[in-house]
């Protein structure tokens, strides 16, 4: 199926944008705060992510309004498919991030480079190798060279002393 990317997806993305618009609006009196200490009205720490998000609101309900005649049929779905695509590795960012401070960084980095490696396609031994060694060459980087504080995995902590302190530092 052939996607015209001019009008494909628009009615799904502009609904979409609407009510995460009005949703954040809606929260900006809980995530913001009015200070008394500003010394005028643009130094409030509330007013600019207002003015943007009603910005935000306005274009998308008159983009809406604009094209109201318009339902979503099949070619919007398969446009929305194609952009929610990468949201697949949000989420693998995502777990790497909660998996790093239980199983630590060397670990995670090797086997998330390996894993997406192969996800991407490249199943050769040769690749999964490269990748490790990329993973190996960015920790290496970040932790000895940079010095960025990483916190350690807590598996270490089952590890003799002497090994887990090696691990900490390190690795």
């Amino acid at each position: 199926m052939k996607v015209k990317t001019k009008t494909s997806g628009q009615v799904v993305f502009v609904v979409a944008g609407l009510v995460l618009s009005l949703l954040l609006l809606s929260q900006i009196g809980t995530q913001t705060e009015w200070s008394e200490r500003a010394r005028n009205i643009g130094s409030q720490p509330r007013l600019w992510p207002a003015i943007a998000l009603a910005v935000m609101v306005a274009g998308f309900a008159i983009h809406y309004w604009l094209m109201r005649q318009r339902r979503p049929n099949a070619l919007d779905w398969v446009e929305t498919r194609r952009w929610s695509e990468p949201l697949e590795y949000l989420v693998w960012f995502l777990i790497y991030v909660a998996a790093v401070p239980r199983l630590g960084f060397m670990p995670m980095s090797i086997l998330f480079a390996c894993a997406l490696t192969y996800r991407l396609g490249y199943r050769h031994k040769a690749a999964l190798a490269i990748a490790a060694g990329f993973a190996i060459a960015m920790v290496v980087l970040f932790k000895g060279l940079l010095g960025v504080n990483i916190p350690g995995g807590q598996i270490y902590e089952l590890l003799p002393d002497s090994v887990r302190t090696f691990f900490l530092v390190y690795l």
